[in-house]
């Protein structure tokens, strides 16, 4: 491979390494930058990789404004048995980006034009700023000021990290004048937003059976609700029987599920006070997010996978969590399980379909009630994983209520009734005294 308009090979971690940055983070579509590899794209590999992973994740952070925390990662590699780095950056919404020593010149903002990296001319710089986006989350201030960060310094806790005391300085949630803005409200313990959840019993919007809203609480635990209810209720299990083999299939491909919720959720445009929405109807399901991708080469980027986040606080919460992976990671795993027409774009919106497709497998009704079993008994709602660890919970405090198993578990109240039911009826587990006043004994 040779470099190209959106790959830059380095042979080690030079000094220029924030000027190349910078060059993508202004370029539409982002893009790769590989050290260890030579400019012919041999490999040449790194030593001390780690070292060098290090480095660059802390050189980006404080050399270059506005920050560009959020649209990139770092990640290590083996090719040919070496060490190598590769560092994925995002076309930043905030244009233009510059060398935070230089200033918003001309020796400090960069382009990238075709396989190089070119200073921008001062008219660009003029234009660009002009145009910089205003409605960024981290721009907007929220509509309270009061705010409680509990449940996600608790998701930080569980997945091994620690918020600190300077955290929402940190994730950038804070305005320029030192106001929580909207990315922290959306963080928030308590707060306006929420996510709806609606089922119909036909094809159209004409039956509504169900209609839920999630949210109100911090946008992670929001998202965790929501592949709560998708994943472990919805996404059912049907089954064919061959001479064979006996096969299992998902209403959706589970994967390609989790990454579209999860997408749907941190790209939505917040600024427009339009929220996620998610539809299941008799013969698909419908994903709807606030927002837009142009036609011609925008949406050829957005299905390659060249990722240019529209909340970089967001994306950058959910890949601390490890609810994302990388940057541009999720398309491709959606794309080998459906095509690129399941996606329909609009001025004001985009909307992922997920058809459901049974041929030859049973769907009559005494079979949905076993495969539903079988899905509750494979999943969240009904995992032996999952019914330990509320043993253990309530092992060291016996006293402890349902509402609070289901923040600790990140599984709806529907889940922790359904293992609480599953524990007591298997003799492992005991209520003593009332509702409110009693409490809970492990049975030995």
């Amino acid at each position: 491979m040779t470099e190209t308009n959106r790959i830059e090979y380095k042979r080690q971690l030079t000094d220029s390494l924030e000027k190349e940055v910078v060059a993508f983070l202004n370029y539409r579509d982002g893009g790769v930058i590989y050290l260890g590899i030579n400019d012919d794209g041999t490999v040449a590999g790194l030593s001390e990789s780690n070292t060098v992973q290090l480095a660059v994740k802390d050189r980006l952070k404080n050399n270059i404004l506005p920050s560009c925390m959020g649209l990139f990662d770092v990640l290590h590699e083996t090719r040919e048995d070496k060490d190598i780095i590769k560092i994925i950056i995002a076309g930043g919404s905030e244009k233009p980006y510059y060398l935070k020593k230089y200033g918003m010149s001309e020796r400090g903002c960069f382009i990238r034009i075709g396989s190089a990296c070119e200073p921008m001319p001062t008219k660009m710089i003029e234009d660009q700023f002009s145009h910089r986006t205003r409605n960024s989350l981290a721009h907007i201030p929220s509509p309270r000021q009061d705010l409680n960060f509990e449940q996600l310094k608790i998701y930080y806790q569980e997945s091994g990290l620690s918020l600190g005391d300077k955290f929402t300085v940190n994730l950038e949630l804070l305005t320029e004048s030192g106001r929580f803005n909207y990315a922290a409200y959306l963080l928030a313990d308590e707060n306006g937003n929420s996510t709806q959840v609606a089922k119909y019993a036909g094809t159209d919007r004409v039956d509504l059976v169900e209609s839920k809203d999630y949210g109100f609480c911090c946008l992670v635990k929001t998202c965790k609700q929501v592949l709560d209810r998708l994943e472990g209720i919805e996404n059912r299990i049907f089954n064919r029987i061959t001479p064979t083999q006996r096969i299992d299939r998902n209403l959706w491909d589970s994967t390609a599920l989790r990454e579209a919720v999860i997408n749907t959720i941190i790209h939505n445009n917040y600024s427009t006070e339009l929220v996620p929405k998610f539809e299941i109807f008799a013969d698909r399901i419908e994903l709807t997010s606030a927002g837009t991708v142009h036609p011609g080469s925008e949406q050829d980027e957005f299905f390659a996978g060249y990722s240019n986040p529209r909340n970089k606080v967001l994306m950058r919460v959910f890949r601390d969590l490890g609810m994302v992976e990388y940057l541009g990671s999720g398309m491709p795993r959606i794309l080998q399980a459906y095509p690129r027409e399941s996606y329909v774009f609009s001025s004001r919106f985009i909307r992922t379909v997920f058809p459901i497709k049974l041929e030859d497998f049973t769907t009559q009704e005494t079979t949905q009630e076993t495969t539903q079993e079988t899905t509750q008994e494979t999943t969240i709602h009904g995992s032996e994983k999952s019914s330990e660890k509320i043993l253990l919970l309530i092992a060291e405090n016996p006293k402890i209520t349902r509402r609070e198993l289901s923040e600790r578990m990140n599984i709806t109240p529907d889940g922790v009734k359904f293992h609480l039911a599953k524990l007591k009826q298997n003799g492992r587990l005991k209520r003593i005294g009332s509702t409110k006043g009693g409490h809970w004994e492990v049975e030995k």
